[in-house]
C-alpha cells in the first residue's frame, strides 16, 4: 500500500484574489493607465516635464488636485488692479505706482518676518513692536550723540532684534510655552520698551526720534537710483539669472538627473525679464512736478534682495528643508534626526531679525520713529500679508514670494480705496474680507488635497 504524502508537504491552496498577477498583467495595466505618468509629473512638472506642453498639462492636473500655488492670488491681484484702474485712471500713473511700491515694501517685510513662524505652524504676535524697537535702535545709533556710520547703526538694530527673536524662541522651546503666549507677552513688553527708549534718549522730542534727511537710512525709501544705473542693474541681474538657470539645467542633464526642458527655462527667464523691464520702465517715467523725479527707489531692490536670500535659504539649504519638515510633521522630523527645538529657535530668530529690517523700512518711510508705532496693527498686517499671499496657517507651506504677493495686495487695496475716497473704516473692512477669503481658500485647498490622497 503506497504511502500517502503528508498533508503538510502539499502545496497550499491560495485564494485567487490573493495571488499576485503575472508580470504580463502588471505591464498591461501600466500600459492601460498612461494618465499615471501625468500624475507623477504633476508632483514636480518643472523637473519631470519634457516640453512646455507637458508642463502645462501637468500644472492643470496640480490645480485640479488642489495644488494651485500662487495662481489664485495672482489672478485676484490682477482683477483688483483692473477694477481700480477702471474706477480711477490715476491708479495706473507712474507716480501712484511707485508710491504703491514704497507702501508695499513695509507690508512685504512684515509678511516675510511672519512667514518663518507660519512655516512651523506657529505665530509671532510681537513682530510689529519688534520692528518698532529695531527702527528706534537704528535711529538712536546713527543720530547724535552716538553718530555711528549708517551701516553700523543698521547692523546694531538687526543684531538687537535677532537677539529678541532668539530669546523668545528659547522660551518657547525650553519652557514649552506656546508661541502665542510668549509672543503676546513680547508684544506688550516691547511696546513698553519702545516707550522707555524714547524717554531715555534726550534727542527724542515728544517721544519722536528723527532721522536726518542726509542719512542713508532716510534715503532708502526717499531717494532713487538713477535711470541709467537702474537699467544696467536690471540687465546684469537678468544676465546672471539666465546664466545660472541655463547652466544649472545643463549640468543636471549632464549628470543624468531630471531637469527642466529648455523651453520651460526660457519661458521662466522671459517672464522675469518682462516683469523687471515693466518695473524699471514705470519707475523711469518722470514723476516730479517742479523738478525731475525718476528712477527706481532704493527700497525696491533692497526688499527684492532680502526675499531672494530667504528664497535660497528656504529652498536650497538644509535649514530651510528642516523648517518645512517640522511644519509639516514635527514628530516625523524628530524621528528623522532633525533637531526640532534648535531649528525652531533659529526660525524665531529670523522672524524677529526680519522684523528689524521692516523697522528700518518704517523709519526710512516716515523719517522718524516714535512711541506711536501701531505695533498691534502691523502684526496683523504681517499675518495678513503672508496668508493672503499663499502661506498656510497650518504649517509646512510658505515662500518669500507669498509675502511679496500678499504685501502687494494689501498695498493695492489701501491705495485704490484711498484714491476712491473710501474712509479708513472701509479700508480695514476690505482688507479683512480679502484675508478671510484667502484663509478660506487655504482651508479648502488643504481639505481637497487630503481627500484626493
Amino acid at each position: 500500500m503506497p504511502e500517502e504524502t503528508p498533508s503538510h508537504f502539499s502545496s497550499p491552496s491560495v485564494p485567487s484574489e490573493l495571488q499576485e498577477p503575472p508580470l504580463s498583467t502588471e505591464l498591461a495595466e501600466d500600459e492601460a493607465t498612461p494618465e499615471s505618468d501625468v500624475d507623477v509629473m504633476a508632483a514636480a512638472p518643472e523637473v519631470l516635464a519634457d516640453s512646455l506642453g507637458d508642463y502645462l498639462r501637468a500644472y492643470v492636473v496640480r490645480i485640479r488636485s488642489g495644488e494651485s500655488g500662487a495662481l489664485p492670488i495672482v489672478a485676484g491681484l490682477i482683477v483688483i488692479i483692473i477694477f481700480f484702474q477702471i474706477e480711477r485712471s490715476r491708479f495706473g500713473s507712474a507716480e501712484n505706482l511707485v508710491n504703491l511700491f514704497e507702501q508695499a515694501s513695509l507690508y512685504i517685510m512684515l509678511g516675510a518676518a511672519q512667514l518663518f513662524a507660519l512655516i512651523l505652524s506657529e505665530i509671532d504676535l510681537s513682530v510689529g513692536f519688534v520692528a518698532g524697537v529695531g527702527g528706534m535702535v537704528i535711529a538712536e545709533l546713527i543720530g547724535p550723540p552716538v553718530n555711528f556710520p549708517w551701516w553700523l547703526g543698521i547692523l546694531g538694530g538687526v543684531v538687537v532684534t535677532a537677539g529678541i527673536g532668539y530669546i523668545q524662541g528659547t522660551l518657547i522651546t525650553r519652557l514649552h510655552v506656546p508661541s502665542f503666549v510668549v509672543t503676546l507677552a513680547g508684544l506688550l513688553f516691547f511696546e513698553g520698551v519702545l516707550i522707555e527708549l524714547a524717554s531715555i534718549d534726550k534727542q527724542a522730542v515728544g517721544g519722536v526720534m528723527s532721522i536726518s534727511t542726509s542719512s542713508v537710512v532716510y534715503k532708502l525709501v526717499n531717494s532713487n537710483i538713477s535711470v541709467g544705473v537702474s537699467w544696467v542693474i536690471l540687465l546684469v541681474v537678468l544676465a546672471i539669472f539666465a546664466a545660472v538657470s541655463l547652466y544649472g539645467a545643463a549640468r543636471r542633464r549632464a549628470q543624468g538627473l531630471s531637469a527642466s526642458p529648455l523651453s520651460i527655462t526660457l519661458f521662466r527667464i522671459a517672464a522675469y525679464a518682462i516683469g523687471g523691464i515693466a518695473l524699471v520702465y514705470v519707475c523711469s517715467i518722470n514723476r516730479g512736478l517742479l523738478i525731475p523725479l525718476k528712477g527706481v527707489p532704493y527700497v525696491v531692490p533692497f526688499v527684492l534682495l532680502v526675499l531672494l536670500v530667504y528664497s535660497v535659504m528656504l529652498g536650497r539649504t538644509r535649514l530651510g528643508r528642516y523648517m518645512y519638515a517640522i511644519g509639516g510633521n514635527p514628530e516625523a522630523a524628530r524621528r528623522a534626526g532633525i533637531k526640532v527645538q534648535g531649528v525652531r529657535r533659529i526660525a524665531f530668530l529670523f522672524s524677529a531679525m526680519t522684523a528689524g529690517l521692516a523697522g528700518l523700512v518704517y523709519a526710512s518711510t516716515l523719517g522718524s520713529v516714535s512711541t506711536g508705532v501701531d505695533g498691534g496693527t502691523y502684526t496683523l498686517y504681517a499675518v495678513a500679508a503672508a496668508v493672503i499671499g499663499g502661506a498656510s496657517l497650518f504649517g509646512g507651506r510658505g515662500k518669500p514670494l507669498h509675502a511679496l504677493l500678499g504685501g502687494l495686495v494689501i498695498a493695492v487695496v489701501y491705495n485704490g480705496l484711498a484714491l476712491m475716497g473710501i474712509s479708513a473704516a472701509g479700508q480695514f473692512i476690505a482688507t479683512a474680507i480679502v484675508l478671510l477669503v484667502a484663509a478660506a481658500v487655504d482651508a479648502l485647498v488643504r481639505r481637497r488635497g487630503a481627500t484626493t490622497v
